[in-house]
């Protein structure tokens, strides 16, 4: 059962003179209602299909059934026990993250996913949240998805495509500057919201960025966040794109959101992940800690000859926290920030409308 809360009162009294029997007491349960502080109403989910699996649990595309004809597209996280030792110990992290849930729900930001309830259904977790209309990062970045929009758009328009959005990378699909930047821009503005709350997302990846059908992107799965204060939270994360701190034992950070962010960009900007083949832990960390200076061979050169480009990638991945910058907020309007970058192309020329440009892609990759 779900709980509103409405209004207390009896804001428009009526009378029940106008109608008939049937309509009398369908007015004194509307007055009824009015005057109630709490409704129960139950709600129904339709399952559609997978959106994805992890070490949390299921994500379903499902379907909120409501009364005359209202259907309403939501996603269903089903959070897993099985990677728990006991039942309290997943009632206890449930609770940490139902906490953490309410507050991101308070945030209210344009490039965070929105989420709308967390419920118990015979002791099994669930999370209620909006259905993003769009691809993850993830599968934007795959070969396959060059290949698609190669082979579905006409030579003038394929060739406009390459000019603005992407290219061919080494092993994925690459991502011109000017778009890349476009996306860190935005998942910069919803990781500042969400430190300034004191929350740190704890699992930036591909995977948990989407780029909705009107271009805009939105940081998704708050499963893993967690308060800046508690050190001891329960971490899942996902290791190649993990600061290297945190690697090491230490505490999740906005640092460490930064230099997750980081590796995506520059996997966005390369064209491949800059850990392929990376699978051990020690061999990974290496990899992290000196990733900024190899960045210069990773990168394609029309990236790498840009000053502030290769300067922003490093000051987000520094290996030392304290050289990054000093958040997210910094990382985007700083002088050689992420905004300073599309001012750059401004004055050259070089800028489009990005979100325009992704948006008529997207629907012709539909």
């Amino acid at each position: 059962m779900i709980s509103t809360t409405v209004s207390h009162g009896d804001p428009f009294p009526l009378s029940a003179n106008r109608f008939d029997t049937g309509g009398a007491e369908l007015l004194t349960q509307y007055e009824t209602l009015l005057r109630n502080n709490v409704v129960h109403w139950a709600a129904e989910y339709r399952k559609i299909r997978i959106l994805g699996k992890g070490g949390q649990g299921v994500v379903y595309l499902s379907e909120r059934q409501g009364i005359d004809l209202f259907r309403l597209p939501v996603a269903l996280k089903i959070f897993s026990p099985e990677s728990y030792r006991d039942v309290p110990s997943y009632v206890a992290d449930m609770a940490r993250i139902a906490d953490i849930s309410s507050r991101v729900a308070l945030i209210q930001h344009d490039n965070l996913v929105d989420l709308h309830n967390f419920i118990a259904l015979s002791g099994i977790r669930i999370m209620v949240m909006e259905w993003v209309d769009g691809y993850d990062l993830r599968e934007l970045m795959s070969a396959h998805t060059f290949e698609k929009s190669r082979d579905r758009l006409r030579p003038e328009r394929w060739a406009a495509v390459q000019r603005v959005i992407l290219a061919e990378g080494p092993k994925q699909t690459r991502y011109k500057p000017g778009v890349a930047i476009q996306i860190l821009r935005e998942c910069l503005a919803g990781l500042a919201a969400l430190h300034r709350d004191g929350i740190v997302h704890g699992d930036i990846k591909p995977a948990n960025i989407m780029v909705k059908r009107t271009g805009a992107a939105k940081i998704i799965d708050i499963g893993s966040a967690m308060d800046l204060d508690q050190a001891s939270a329960r971490r899942m994360w996902s290791p190649a794109y993990t600061a290297p701190e945190v690697l090491k034992g230490g505490k999740n950070t906005p640092q460490s959101d930064l230099a997750s962010l980081g590796y995506v960009l520059i996997e966005m900007l390369a064209g491949q992940s800059p850990f392929d083949g990376l699978n051990d832990y020690p061999s990974l960390l290496a990899a992290k800690q000196d990733l900024d200076k190899r960045l210069k061979e990773l990168l394609p050169v029309d990236v790498s000859c840009n000053d502030m480009l290769l300067n922003l990638c490093q000051k987000l991945i520094a290996p030392d926290p304290a050289k990054r910058f000093r958040d997210a907020q910094a990382a985007d309007l700083d002088r050689k920030g992420a905004a300073d970058f599309h001012r750059q192309l401004i004055k050259g020329d070089l800028a489009s409308e990005y979100e325009h440009d992704l948006r008529l892609w997207l629907e012709e990759l539909n």
